[in-house]
């Protein structure tokens, strides 16, 4: 165990953990970034929709601010897995607050910011795992653009998948893929014919080439782009190891904060996709920034009414 106690323990180092740990390190604070290295959009070579850094692969980006975060000299950086979270019982407390535990290294905190992300669950369609962020995608807005116009599918797997197939014709023609994954009502059909999306009820075997979809009749319906709206979990169980409160919602639980983005846990922060309904690059620097901020200001409260 380090005989450092550290006023913050981030754990996730990707866009939003990254951007805690530049406020924390530039009111000097004592920082630990935890991080595994699983950047949920690592599979994309392009990030879009992120002002001065459109177009950008994003893991330069993430490199990039590792690199100006890393200048701080009270930030520190370990490559791992945090594998579980202890709150020390007040009566055990001294300065900290947290254990986190690297293997077999124990590290304490008096905060703790999660920035875990989000996992996606594909649907197992053959095909499509491999081709995903690359020719099928799951925001418009990230990858919409650059298809040009040219023929996109969506490829639904419930109800919810209606939400895409009427935005994207603002990108281009669109074809909805029924895929057994839900019958669209008369109120459907006449939303999915007023934005010109073409239905289509084959259920898809595969996927090839560029996002060529295969079809159970034995057509091939050749797009310039797929999208697919994937449930999702947490990427860590720390979450549910300190019985965090979450949100629920239509493709998977996040988890709850205040507007400073602390959760039910005094003392623990959550920031990017994990604690936000909406994922993008933009959003998650935006997150990390309030729990930097939020988790100081707590560190100051706490010294004051200790003091």
């Amino acid at each position: 165990m380090s005989d450092t106690i550290y006023d913050a323990i981030i754990i996730g180092g990707s866009f939003a953990g990254l951007s805690a740990a530049l406020q924390l390190g530039r009111a000097r604070r004592k920082v630990l970034v935890i991080d595994e290295g699983l950047r949920r959009n690592r599979f994309a070579s392009h990030s879009h929709g992120f002002i001065t850094q459109d177009g950008v692969d994003p893991a330069a980006i993430a490199a990039t601010a590792r690199s100006q975060v890393s200048k701080y000299p009270t930030v520190r950086w370990l490559s791992g897995r945090a594998d579980t979270v202890h709150s020390i019982p007040y009566g055990a407390r001294t300065a900290a607050s947290f254990e986190v535990m690297v293997g077999d290294t124990r590290n304490l905190s008096k905060t703790l910011i999660l920035a875990v992300g989000l996992k996606d669950i594909l649907p197992g369609i053959e095909g499509l795992e491999e081709r995903w962020g690359k020719s099928v995608f799951h925001c418009p807005y990230c990858h919409g653009y650059e298809l040009n116009q040219g023929q996109i599918g969506v490829i639904a797997g419930s109800e919810l998948s209606m939400h895409q197939a009427l935005m994207l014709p603002d990108w281009g023609p669109t074809t909805l893929i029924i895929n057994d994954a839900f019958e669209p009502n008369a109120d459907h059909l006449e939303s999915l014919a007023a934005r010109g999306v073409t239905v289509e009820r084959s259920a898809v075997e595969a996927v090839k080439g560029h996002a060529d979809v295969q079809l159970a009749d034995g057509r091939t319906l050749s797009f310039s782009g797929l999208f697919v709206l994937a449930p999702f979990e947490i990427g860590s169980a720390i979450p549910h190891q300190l019985g965090l409160d979450l949100e629920p919602g239509p493709l998977g639980s996040i988890i709850k904060t205040d507007p400073m983005k602390e959760t039910s846990m005094p003392g623990v922060y959550a920031c990017g996709d994990a604690a936000r309904a909406m994922a993008s690059v933009a959003l998650a620097v935006a997150d990390g920034n309030l729990a930097g901020i939020g988790a100081h200001k707590s560190l100051i409260l706490g010294a004051i009414s200790h003091g």
